[in-house]
């Protein structure tokens, strides 16, 4: 018998079972049990909030409504059918007394004093009206110019007494303002040749464009400019002189036509220092006035430079700088 059992040819397999045991970290129940200490944690602190937010009046109906659910806050206790005792719940409405109203009653600060986050909010919401104030402005300021500037050129077309000189007067929009340029022809210069004195013509525009320039309430700047060949007509004046007196000049002829004295800014020369053709600056259209419609922005810099120090020029009530000859507080 074992001789045939030793003559099998069948190899004997032996199977080995093993049994893996989940445990340790390796599992997932303790993701359960750490979402349930954070809800727990988050309810805590939800209700600490509360707590700390509404009236003692409205504590107190919490604190009663939470020993007994089944006892409407106020009244007697009188637990439902089926529901009685601790714990149990209830059909009726909690009445929080205007508890949703609490952060509106409840603050740790004085009456009449904001929070912190309140303050910042406050002074965020007045500096963007301000800035929004100051925009818009600043597009109504803009607007009138452009206005202000369409009227100039129609007045040119149409004038009788302006049409002739239309090509010596350059109106355009500068970052100060609006400007006017009145520029020499070569023909036609607007004074005599080294003098201050203004030619008929020029007069006559100065005295047309005083009406237009009375119709905004802003003030002017004039500067007066001279080409790059130097005055040899006395010792001692140069065109630094001749540049200013002009300009004093037109400012007395616009003032003849109406403008109102305060509305003068500033009266200043800047000889040949800013050229209107760079690169010819002999050039006859170099010598020219310019008469600037100043916005509020450009009049408090130039109030700025002259007082060194900011002012409001809505309280202002200092007399016009006339005959400034401080080319360096100028701005071209």
């Amino acid at each position: 018998m074992s001789a045939q059992l030793n003559s099998d040819p069948r190899p004997i397999i032996i199977v080995k079972r093993t049994k893996k045991v989940v445990g340790g970290h390796h599992g997932g129940a303790w993701k359960v049990a750490y979402a349930d200490f954070v809800t727990a944690l988050m309810a805590f602190f939800l209700v600490m909030w509360l707590v700390a937010t509404v009236s003692n009046e409205q504590r107190a109906a919490l604190f009663d409504y939470f020993k007994n659910p089944s006892m409407e806050p106020g009244k007697s206790p009188r637990p439902a059918p089926g529901q009685a005792g601790p714990g149990g719940a209830s059909t009726s409405v909690i009445n929080l007394r205007g508890g949703m109203d609490a952060p509106k009653t409840m603050s740790a600060t004085p009456p009449g004093v904001g929070s912190p986050m309140q303050i910042a909010d406050d002074a965020a919401m007045n500096a963007a009206a301000a800035v929004t104030a100051e925009q818009l402005e600043a597009a109504q300021e803009l607007k009138r110019l452009e206005s202000l500037m369409q009227d100039l050129k129609e007045a040119v077309n149409q004038s009788q007494a302006l049409e002739p000189f239309k090509d010596q007067l350059l109106i355009d929009i500068s970052p100060e303002g609006l400007r006017v340029q009145i520029v020499d022809a070569k023909n036609r210069p607007m004074f005599d040749l080294g003098r201050a004195e203004l030619k008929a013509y020029t007069h006559t525009i100065l005295v047309e464009l005083a009406t237009y320039l009375n119709s905004v309430p802003n003030r002017v700047s004039i500067v007066g400019h001279t080409d790059i060949r130097p005055y040899l007509g006395r010792a001692g004046y140069s065109n630094w002189e001749l540049s200013t007196e002009r300009a004093n000049a037109a400012r007395r002829a616009l003032e003849s036509g109406g403008l109102g004295l305060d509305k003068t800014m500033r009266v200043v020369g800047l000889s040949s220092l800013a050229p209107f053709d760079k690169f010819n600056p002999d050039n006859p259209i170099n010598r020219r006035i310019s008469i600037v419609v100043m916005t509020k922005a450009a009049e408090e810099s130039a109030l700025e430079k002259l007082t060194g120090s900011e002012v409001n020029i809505e309280s202002t009530t200092a007399t016009p700088v006339n005959e400034q000859m401080a080319a360096a507080n100028a701005p071209n």
